[in-house]
């Protein structure tokens, strides 16, 4: 990884035009080619950034990151105060807790719980950003993303819509959506999923164990 604190200014064309004015910012390039520019604030989102798979042209003075839609991000340095590059190794992946994990079987074996007609494609899809919980194909064909959650938060909807942008690199998949799933998921998620066209759906972890109200009594 290269960690870079430099005045910058950015300036993105694609879909539409951005632009950060000059100031004080990091800079993270990842090993995968994932470049983010970051402030001193605004918690873990960057203020901008370009996902791999891109190229990274470094010109002295600027840089220009191109993916494969052609969009580019172009990061003019006007004077680098750090510069430093640290090699990470190989990093082990999240550990899901027990309940977690245990939830992600149980609608792998019955994705129609989450909705009807869902089949299951592949548990654990693997992308260059980290495996998707479940892949499957709804009765209509249409692949959909599914990411669970015990406890649903805005982090898991946003991890969703980052997995779905890296499937939407391959267009043998045709079209994709999402589907965010958890025990609760929050109001702020709620608002956040169907902002970005994402579904949600809140299942019962003892439903899916096959147990009753019943079964929870002592006497």
């Amino acid at each position: 990884m290269r960690l870079l604190i430099a005045r910058c200014s950015v300036d993105y064309a694609g879909r539409l035009a951005a632009h950060l004015p000059e100031a004080t910012r990091l800079i993270m390039v990842k090993a995968d080619g994932c470049v983010a520019i970051h402030a001193d604030g605004g918690a873990y989102k960057p203020l901008n950034w370009m996902n791999a798979p891109n190229t990274i042209t470094d010109n002295g003075d600027h840089w220009v990151i191109t993916n494969p839609k052609k969009e580019t991000l172009t990061i003019t340095l006007h004077e680098v105060i750090s510069d430093v590059e640290q090699e990470l190794g190989e990093d082990p992946g999240l550990q899901k807790d027990g309940v977690e994990a245990h939830l992600q079987e149980l609608l792998a074996a019955r994705p129609d719980a989450i909705e009807d007609g869902l089949t299951l494609v592949r548990r654990e899809y693997p992308t260059a950003i980290g495996p998707i919980d479940l892949v499957c194909r709804d009765d209509a064909n249409t692949v959909v993303a599914v990411e669970i959650k015990r406890r649903g938060d805005i982090d898991g909807v946003e991890q969703l819509a980052r997995y779905i942008e890296r499937l939407e690199l391959d267009s043998s998949l045709g079209m994709i959506r999402g589907v965010f799933v958890a025990q609760i998921v929050k109001p702020q998620a709620k608002v956040l999923a169907e902002s970005r066209g994402l579904r949600w759906v809140e299942v019962d972890y003892d439903e899916l164990r096959g147990m009753k109200p019943d079964d929870l009594r002592l006497f």
